[in-house]
C-alpha cells in the first residue's frame, strides 16, 4: 500500500496554529473578564488536587474505552500497544484538522499499518465512526427532552422559536450526525451495492464530477467493509458500542470535576447537585455537536468561545476563561504533544525506505 498523500509531511505549524488560536481567544476572552484580585483567595487544597487528578482521569478512562474498542473491532489482533498507536496517533490528526474532516481520512492508514489487512482496516475505521455517531444520534435526543431545550440552551421559548443562536448550531450539527448515519448503516448493513451505485451516480453530475474517483472509492470501501460487518455477532456489536458509551461519557464529565476542583480552590460553597452534573454532560454534548460545523483545527478557538459562553452560569465570575482552558488542557492539548512525541518514530518505523508496504 502506497503512502497516503500527506500523512508522513505533518509540518510544526500544523501543531503550533491551533495552539496560537486557542490561547489567543483564551487570552483575549481573559482579558475582558479579569479583575484585580482575583486570586488573592486562590488555594490549592487536597481537595483540588483530588478532582484534578479525577478529570485528567476521566480522559485516560475515555482513551482506555477506545482503546478497548478498537481491540474488539480488530477481532483480537490488537494488543493494548496496537491499539495505543492507532488510538494517539487518530486523535492526533483530529487536533490538527478542522472539526468537520477529523482524523478518519487517515484512520485506515494507521489501522492497516498496525498490522490489520487494508480491507478490514475500512471496516474498522467504518465501524468505529457509525459507533461514535450512534452514540450521538441516540444520547442528544434524551438528554434535550430530559432537561428541555430551555435549559439545555439557556433560552426562553420565544427565543427557541425566532433566534435560537447555540439551539440553531446543534439541530445542524445533529442533522448532519443524522443524516450520516442513515446513510452508513444503509450502505454497511441493507444494501451496499446499491448505495455504491446511487453514490457513484451522484458524483456523476457536472458540479460534483471533480470528486467522482474519491467516491468511488468510498463506495468500494462501503461493499468491502459491508461483507465483514455484516457477519459480526450481536456480543460484538454490544461490547463496541458500551466502549463508546464509557468513553465519551468520561470525556464529558472532566468538565463536572474541573469545577468542582475550582469550587474547592477559591472557598465557593454552591457545589453541584445530581440535575446540576446531568446538566453539564447534556451541555457538553451539545457543544461538540456544534463543534462539527466548525472550520478551525479541532475547533481551536470556537471551542473556548463557547465553552466560556454555554457554561457561564455554572462558574464563579471571573474564572469562565480560565476553567475553559484548563478544559482545553486537559481535553485537547495532550494530544498534540503525544502525537508531536509519538508521529515521527512511527512514520520512520511504518514508511522507512527499509518498510515493504
Amino acid at each position: 500500500m502506497s503512502e497516503s498523500p500527506g500523512i508522513g509531511k505533518i509540518k510544526a505549524y500544523k501543531i503550533i496554529i491551533p495552539i496560537i488560536i486557542g490561547l489567543g481567544v483564551a487570552g483575549y476572552l481573559f482579558s475582558k473578564e479579569y479583575k484585580p484580585g482575583l486570586f488573592d483567595n486562590l488555594q490549592i487544597t487536597p481537595a483540588t488536587i483530588f478532582y484534578i487528578l479525577l478529570a485528567f482521569l476521566m480522559m485516560v478512562l475515555r482513551d482506555v474505552g477506545y482503546m478497548a474498542r478498537i481491540k474488539i473491532l480488530s477481532g483480537g489482533e490488537y494488543n493494548w500497544k496496537n491499539a495505543f498507536n492507532v488510538i494517539m496517533l487518530w486523535e492526533f490528526t483530529s487536533a490538527i484538522t478542522p472539526s468537520a474532516v477529523g482524523g478518519t481520512s487517515v484512520a485506515v492508514i494507521y489501522v492497516h499499518k498496525e498490522g490489520i489487512k487494508l480491507g478490514k482496516s475500512t471496516a474498522m475505521v467504518l465501524a468505529t465512526s457509525f459507533l461514535d455517531e450512534l452514540y450521538f444520534v441516540i444520547f442528544f435526543p434524551i438528554v434535550f427532552f430530559v432537561v428541555t431545550p430551555q435549559a439545555l440552551f439557556g433560552l426562553n421559548e420565544a427565543e427557541i422559536s425566532l433566534s435560537g443562536g447555540y439551539f440553531y448550531f446543534a439541530m445542524i450539527g445533529y442533522l448532519i450526525k443524522f443524516i450520516y448515519i442513515l446513510f452508513i448503516f444503509y450502505g454497511l448493513f441493507i444494501n451496499p451495492v446499491i448505495f455504491k451505485k446511487i453514490l457513484t451516480s451522484v458524483f456523476k453530475l457536472r458540479l460534483l464530477k471533480k470528486w467522482e474517483t474519491a467516491a468511488e472509492k468510498v463506495g468500494e470501501d462501503i461493499v468491502i467493509s459491508s461483507n465483514i460487518l455484516k457477519k459480526q455477532t450481536k456480543s460484538f456489536w454490544a461490547k463496541s458500542f458500551l466502549a463508546s458509551v464509557v468513553s465519551w461519557t468520561a470525556r464529558y464529565f472532566v468538565v463536572n470535576f474541573l469545577l468542582l476542583a475550582l469550587y474547592s480552590a477559591i472557598g465557593y460553597d454552591k457545589g453541584l447537585t445530581f440535575s446540576d452534573h446531568i446538566l453539564l454532560f447534556a451541555r457538553q454534548l451539545a457543544m461538540w455537536i456544534m463543534l462539527l460545523v466548525m472550520p478551525s483545527p479541532g475547533g481551536s478557538g470556537f471551542a473556548e468561545a463557547i465553552f466560556s459562553d454555554f457554561l457561564r452560569d455554572f462558574i464563579p465570575l471571573g474564572f469562565v476563561t480560565i476553567l475553559a482552558f484548563a478544559w482545553r488542557l486537559v481535553t485537547y492539548y495532550p494530544y498534540l504533544i503525544m502525537g508531536a512525541i509519538i508521529f515521527p518514530p512511527w512514520i520512520n518505523n511504518k514508511f522507512g525506505k527499509t518498510k515493504k508496504n
